[in-house]
């Protein structure tokens, strides 16, 4: 997952290209936008006297409005792969402790953060990803653990623990209720009566 030469602009060029095609060449897109201010980071962190300085300025300021206008915090001190998608954006924050492997799918309001059991002693870990995991809307990854190549974390799944390769973690399903009636002495009820009392 670690690139293979940062401090070459060729480098960034051609992993923002991947990463282009990877999103599917929507170059308007948020996430996007959000995945080459993070290559920018990781170049720029590379550089070395003034190079580094411009490059960190630049970066800083883009990294800002990718976090307040996109809502999606991906700080360049996390290890990310080559071709990350990001379908939609917004309420998206990866640990900058997190390892992400290549090809792999963050879909919206997705977390994957630093945790420790709530054993208060041991310091905080963030999770590995492999590589072509897939994460559904909304779930939450925590902790020192490893997602597996090829796994598949469901929608509002909050997942502590390893999750083997091309396993799945789901959260559990909806479930569906009888349609409400009026007269039953449920919720439905009473909000039937107060509608008809307005």
């Amino acid at each position: 997952m670690k690139p293979d030469n940062p401090r070459s602009f060729s480098w960034f060029l051609s992993i923002v290209r991947e990463d282009y095609v990877a999103n599917h060449r929507h170059w308007a897109k948020a996430g996007f936008h959000a995945i080459a201010v993070y290559r920018l980071g990781v170049w720029a962190r590379h550089q070395k006297g003034l190079a580094e300085k411009i490059a960190g300025l630049v970066y800083v300021v883009f990294y800002v409005f990718v976090r307040n206008i996109y809502s999606i915090e991906l700080p360049r001190f996390a290890t990310l792969g080559r071709r990350l998608w990001i379908p939609h954006p917004a309420g998206i924050v990866i640990s900058y402790m997190a390892e992400v492997g290549d090809d792999c799918i963050i879909r919206q309001n997705v977390t994957i953060g630093q945790g420790n059991g709530g054993r208060k002693r041991m310091p905080p870990y963030a999770p590995r990803l492999g590589n072509g995991v897939e994460v559904g809307a909304g779930a939450v990854i925590v902790g020192g653990i490893t997602i597996g190549d090829g796994a598949r974390i469901g929608p509002n799944a909050v997942v502590m623990t390893d999750v083997p390769p091309r396993g799945a973690a789901f959260a559990s399903p909806a479930k569906t209720m009888e349609p409400l009636r009026k007269g039953d002495g449920t919720v439905g009820d009473t909000l039937a009566t107060e509608t008809e009392d307005r």
